[in-house]
C-alpha cells in the first residue's frame, strides 16, 4: 500500500476531527478549571474533587458510551439519504439519553456511600460527599447533550458541539470563580461552589446545543412535530443493542482509571493528587484521539452505508496513522516537560504546602513518563474502537476491552501499586499494559472483520 493513499485523507479527517477535539477539550477544561481553582484551596480539597469526580466519571462513561450508538446509525441513514430514518434515530436516541441521564443521577447519589468503605482519608470524604450530590445532577444535562452531539456528528456537522462547549466554558469559569472564592453577592462555598459551577454550566450546555441545532438549515427539519406515538420498540431495541455494549466498553476503561484513583488514594493524599494531575494532562491529549475516534465512526459508518468496503479500510487506516503521529508528538512533550508540568496545578507560593508539593511533583513527573508511552497505545485503541462502532460491531470489542483492562491491566496495577515500592508508578504501569493489550487485539479484530467484508462484497 502506498503511504500517500492514507496521507491524502488527512486534511478531511482533520476537518471533521478538530471541532470534536476542541469540544472534548472543552469538557476536559471544565475539569481542569475545577482542579486549578480548588487546588489553590489545598491538597485535601483537590483530593476531594478527585474522589468525587471518580464517581461522576463512571456514570458519564456509561452515558457517553451509550450515546455513541446514535452516530453510526445517523451516518448510515445520511449516506442512504433517508430523512425519515435520520429523524427517527434522533428522536429515539434523545429520548433514551434523557431516561439514562435521570437513571445515572439517581444511581450515583445512591452509590456515594461506597466512599466510606474505600479506605479514603476522612477529611477528603467529608468534602467529597456534598460535591457528588450536586455534580451527579449535572449528569442529566450531560447525557442529553450527548444525544444532540452524537446526532450532529452523524451528519458530519461536528462544529456545533464545539460552539456549545466554548460558550459553556465561559459560563463555567465565571460561576466557578465567584462561587468557590466568594465575590460580590456570591457566597464563598469552596468545593461545593465548584460543584454548583459545573451544574449551571452543563445545563447551559444543553440549552446552547438545542438552540444552535434547531436554527441550523440542515437540522431544523428534524426538530418538528415530536410525538410519543412515533416511538417504536424496534428502533429502541436497535439503539439499545448498539448502545449497551458501547457503554460497557467505555465503562471498562474508565473503571480501570477510576480504580487507579482509588488505589492512589489508599497510598495517601499526595499520591492521589499526583495521580489526578497526571490524569488531567493525559486526558487532555487523549481528547485528540477521541476526536479522531468520532471521525472514524462517522466516515466508516458512511462507507458502510454505501457499501464501499475497500475505501472504508483506506479511510480507517489513514485515521489510525494520524492518531499515532499526533499521540507520539504529545508523548515527546510529556518526556521533555515532565518536571515542569506538575507546577501548573499547585499553589507554589504557599509555604505551608511546600512539603506536600515537593512529593506531589516528584510522583507526578514519574507518572508523566509512563503516560508518554501509553499515549500511543491509548490513541490506537480508541480510534480502532471508533472504526468498529462505525461498522456497528460492538459485542466482541466489549469482551476484548474487558479482558485487556480487567484481566491484564488491573491485576498488574494492584500488585505493583500495593505490594512493591513502585506504588503510584506501579499503578500506571498496569494502565499501560491494559491499554496496549486493547490496542493490539482491537486492531486484529478490525483487520479480520474488514477483510471478510471485502471478500463477501467481491463475491456478490
Amino acid at each position: 500500500m502506498n503511504l500517500s493513499q492514507y496521507t491524502k485523507e488527512f486534511s478531511y479527517n482533520i476537518k471533521l476531527a478538530y471541532p470534536v477535539v476542541l469540544g472534548m477539550l472543552g469538557h476536559t477544561l471544565i475539569g481542569i478549571v475545577d482542579n486549578y481553582m480548588v487546588g489553590n484551596l489545598g491538597s485535601t480539597e483537590l483530593a476531594a474533587v478527585s474522589l468525587g469526580n471518580s464517581f461522576i466519571f463512571l456514570a458519564m462513561a456509561i452515558g457517553i458510551g451509550f450515546s455513541t450508538a446514535i452516530t453510526p446509525l445517523t451516518a448510515e441513514a445520511n449516506a442512504e439519504k433517508n430523512d425519515k430514518k435520520i429523524r427517527t434515530t434522533f428522536h429515539h436516541g434523545l429520548l433514551l439519553c434523557t431516561i439514562l441521564g435521570v437513571s445515572l443521577f439517581m444511581l450515583t447519589v445512591l452509590s456515594k456511600q461506597l466512599m466510606y468503605f474505600m479506605n479514603q482519608p476522612e477529611a477528603v470524604v467529608i468534602l467529597a460527599a456534598p460535591y457528588i450530590d450536586w455534580v451527579a445532577f449535572s449528569l442529566i444535562p450531560v447525557v442529553m447533550y450527548q444525544g444532540y452531539k452524537q446526532f450532529a456528528d452523524g451528519l458530519s456537522l461536528t462544529k456545533y458541539s464545539m460552539y456549545s462547549i466554548i460558550l459553556t466554558n465561559v459560563v463555567h469559569v465565571f460561576f466557578n470563580y465567584v462561587l468557590i472564592y466568594g465575590f460580590w453577592i456570591f457566597p464563598k462555598l469552596g468545593v461545593t461552589g465548584a460543584a454548583l459551577g459545573t451544574v449551571i454550566s452543563r445545563i447551559m450546555m444543553v440549552v446552547f446545543m438545542h438552540y444552535l441545532m434547531k436554527h441550523n438549515v440542515v437540522m431544523k427539519q428534524y426538530f418538528k412535530n415530536f410525538t410519543f406515538k412515533e416511538i417504536k420498540k424496534s428502533i429502541i431495541k436497535k439503539i439499545v443493542n448498539l448502545g449497551i455494549p458501547s457503554a460497557m466498553q467505555m465503562l471498562f476503561e474508565v473503571t480501570l482509571f477510576t480504580a487507579a484513583i482509588w488505589l492512589s488514594g489508599s497510598l495517601g493524599k499526595n499520591s492521589q493528587a499526583a495521580n489526578q494531575i497526571a490524569l488531567i494532562l493525559a486526558s487532555s491529549t487523549f481528547m485528540v484521539a477521541m476526536g479522531l475516534s468520532v471521525t472514524a465512526m462517522i466516515r466508516v459508518g458512511h462507507s458502510r452505508g454505501v457499501a464501499e468496503y475497500k475505501n472504508l479500510i483506506t479511510v480507517a487506516r489513514s485515521i489510525f496513522l494520524l492518531a499515532v503521529i499526533t499521540e507520539a508528538f504529545f508523548a515527546l512533550i510529556f518526556v521533555v516537560f515532565h518536571n515542569f508540568l506538575p507546577h501548573l496545578f499547585l499553589n507554589m507560593h504557599d509555604p505551608a504546602q511546600a512539603l506536600d508539593n515537593k512529593e506531589i511533583i516528584m510522583i507526578t513527573s514519574k507518572l508523566l513518563l509512563i503516560a508518554a508511552i501509553f499515549q500511543i497505545s491509548d490513541g490506537i485503541q480508541v480510534v480502532v474502537l471508533g472504526a468498529l462502532r462505525g461498522l456497528q460491531d460492538v459485542k466482541v470489542p466489549m469482551y476484548i476491552t474487558f479482558v485487556a483492562y480487567w484481566v491484564v491491566g488491573f491485576p498488574i496495577s494492584f500488585y505493583l501499586g500495593k505490594y512493591t515500592d513502585l506504588k503510584a508508578v506501579g499503578v500506571w504501569i498496569g494502565l499501560l499494559a491494559g491499554l496496549t493489550a486493547a490496542a493490539v487485539f482491537l486492531y486484529i479484530r478490525f483487520a479480520r472483520l474488514t477483510k471478510k467484508l471485502v471478500l463477501e462484497n467481491s463475491e456478490k
